[in-house]
């Protein structure tokens, strides 16, 4: 039974891994047009040419993400930022969900943007006011 549970981890981590670099592949090579299986064998010349433009890409991204375009998506933010670690060689951070967003981070950045009440009431007294 203890075999099983390993298996069972060690295909977990495989399944987690391979779902991170597929949106990595497809982050680089939608956004930049990197090819990334091939960045990775580039000569280093042409390797800081490709992470200066990740680079700016991922600045892109995070302008959009600050003014809160439409477009903007922290999945592909993040799988950028996590193509740039891996050019760079570093190991990228892993958070408990392999990177993915889910509904209820949206939820809560939704309900973040709403501007907070005006402590009035009908009248257009402040009803903080001490009387």
């Amino acid at each position: 039974m203890k075999r099983f549970e390993e298996e069972a981890k060690s295909f977990g981590a495989r399944k987690t891994a391979q779902a991170n670099e597929a949106r990595q592949l497809a982050a680089t090579s939608l956004l930049c047009g990197i090819d990334l299986a091939a960045a990775f064998t580039a000569p280093p010349e042409t390797k800081a040419k490709l992470m200066q433009r990740l680079e700016r890409v991922i600045e892109r991204e995070r302008l959009k993400g600050m003014r809160r375009h439409w477009s903007y998506d922290l999945n592909r933010h993040i799988a950028l930022k996590q193509a740039l670690d891996r050019l760079r060689g570093e190991a990228p951070a892993q958070s408990e969900d392999g990177g993915h967003v889910g509904n209820r981070a949206r939820s809560h950045a939704r309900k973040m943007k709403r501007r907070p009440k005006a402590p009035f009431d009908h009248a257009g007294n402040n009803s903080l006011a001490k009387p």
